[in-house]
């Protein structure tokens, strides 16, 4: 059957029309007007000569106007390409060479980053082109950039198919799922694949009312749950411990029902933290932008272990193998290995690396089932470092860095941070008879990266140490750094 995933819109507009669909600041749309400002959204780029496949970058703040145009340009049969608003110029101008974009949708203090492609103001084109709403759910919908923006390129492929299952997946969640009396805050950024899908996705699902944050600031962000009666609190979990110092954490979170957070690891022991002194137990699930995100949660759960990340959501599939592909047996740790039809369809262009003919998605994450059927993560295979919720891989700061001149060798891990959940760290290396300033190499570092990407902390080291074949030993420099 053929379906839009701004089908989704139309049905719920149609339940729940006279509903407040999403809260800006001062500004309310409800569901039948949001609905008709997606439909001329969409319209405006049909009227503009977009034809359906075309990408459209996305380079907008959390607001009422990501909303209307990401919907629009899926409407209209266009491909969304949300981009986190934090790059840098150099950054861009990679998306856009690399996803082929014809347009970009920008606010105006974000113009000057877009070079290479037409770029306009959110509801700027107007036209009254008819348009044809449903498509094949194959159909690509969304290009989600995992890693280097400014050096090797990988974009998650998802089709309309992949976000209507995650939806549907999470909609499927016997207690603690959303319904439209629930008023959820939408702070989590919208172009990552967690406030994008988990949140924006589920709420157009359901019929739930959206308040919008722009940015998390934990005095501003309460003073919305308390204004707004919000009941559903989806954070990363770095927010966690910066609302741990406000004093009026319990009661501005009275009405809360349910707190969850994703995006990366959950320290168990600023959870317990939290429940203390609010009395809401801290929901966790695993999920990656390949599987539009959701894979396991604890919501519905009544009684979640400590440290487990929840069981595998309705419809979708979970096993631990090892490196032959072979099921773990018993609790032992391997790779975790998925399989649902929220998959994406492999990387830009060309649809690599995808999951294998019978469906399973090999994750790179390592972790175990319990005899419940629970999940536990233990580690990562791959180096990525995850600040805040956002990917970064070493290699692309790492090339960034020995651009610097004096700059012989460089190498980045992840540590721990209260506030981020990982910080970065870089090790550098000096050529021959130089001396490096490390506030030179950071403010160097912050030109030509996103500022979550850059180095919190920057050492100047005579060497790196090295595996017998070349390779910087990382689990050394972790030891050691």
């Amino acid at each position: 059957m053929d379906i839009n995933f701004a089908d989704l819109l139309r049905d719920t507009a149609r339940r729940h029309g006279d509903r407040v669909a999403l809260v800006d600041g001062d500004r309310r749309l409800t569901w039948a007007e949001l609905d008709e400002a997606v439909d001329r959204a969409a319209k405006g780029f049909a009227a503009a000569g977009l034809v359906p496949g075309y990408r459209v970058l996305l380079l907008l703040a959390n607001s009422i106007e990501f909303v209307t145009s990401y919907l629009g340009v899926l409407r209209a049969g266009l491909v969304a390409v949300p981009l986190n608003t934090g790059l840098t110029k150099p950054e861009v101008a990679t998306v856009v060479e690399h996803s082929g974009a014809r347009l970009a949708i920008a606010d105006a203090d974000l113009f000057e980053l877009v070079e290479g492609v037409r770029t306009v103001a959110a509801g700027e084109l107007v036209g009254d082109a008819p348009l044809q709403s449903s498509i094949d759910p194959e159909t690509l919908a969304v290009l989600l950039y995992t890693s280097g923006t400014s050096g090797d390129p990988r974009a998650a492929m998802l089709t309309h198919r992949a976000l209507i299952s995650n939806v549907k997946n999470l909609s499927a969640l016997g207690a603690d799922r959303m319904g439209p009396e629930d008023v959820v805050l939408g702070v989590l950024p919208m172009f990552h694949a967690f406030g994008l899908n988990a949140v924006l996705g589920w709420t157009i699902a359901t019929g739930a009312a959206l308040v919008i944050d722009r940015r998390f600031d934990a005095a501003h962000t309460l003073d919305l749950v308390r204004a707004h009666q919000v009941t559903r609190l989806p954070l990363a979990p770095p927010a966690l411990h910066a609302l741990l110092a406000r004093e009026e954490l319990g009661p501005a979170l009275a009405g809360v029902k349910v707190v969850l957070t994703g995006a990366s690891a959950l320290d168990r022991t600023l959870a317990d933290r939290f429940e203390q002194v609010t009395g809401l137990f801290v929901h966790q699930g695993y999920g990656l932008t390949e599987a539009s995100p959701g894979v396991t949660t604890t919501l519905g759960e009544s009684e979640p272990k400590p440290g487990s990340v929840g069981r595998p959501l309705p419809n979708v599939e979970v096993r631990i193998a090892d490196e032959q592909g072979e099921d773990v047996e018993g609790d032992d740790p391997g790779e975790i290995l998925i399989r649902g039809a929220n998959l994406f369809s492999g990387y830009w262009p060309d649809g690599v690396d995808g999951p294998d003919a019978e469906g399973w998605y090999r994750t790179g994450d390592v972790g175990f089932l319990d005899g419940d059927g629970e999940l536990f993560l233990v580690d990562r295979l791959r180096e990525l470092i995850i600040v805040s919720g956002f990917n970064v891989f070493p290699s692309e700061v790492e090339d960034v860095l020995v651009g610097f001149d004096g700059v012989l060798e460089a190498a980045v891990i992840g540590v721990p941070s209260e506030e981020t959940g990982e910080a970065i760290k870089a090790f550098v290396v000096a050529e021959a008879g130089v001396t490096l300033d490390t506030g030179d190499v950071a403010a160097y570092a912050a030109t030509r990266l996103a500022r979550f990407k850059c180095p919190g902390e920057i050492e100047v080291v005579g060497q790196l140490p090295h595996s017998v074949t070349g390779k910087v030993a990382k689990g050394r420099l972790r030891a050691e750094g």
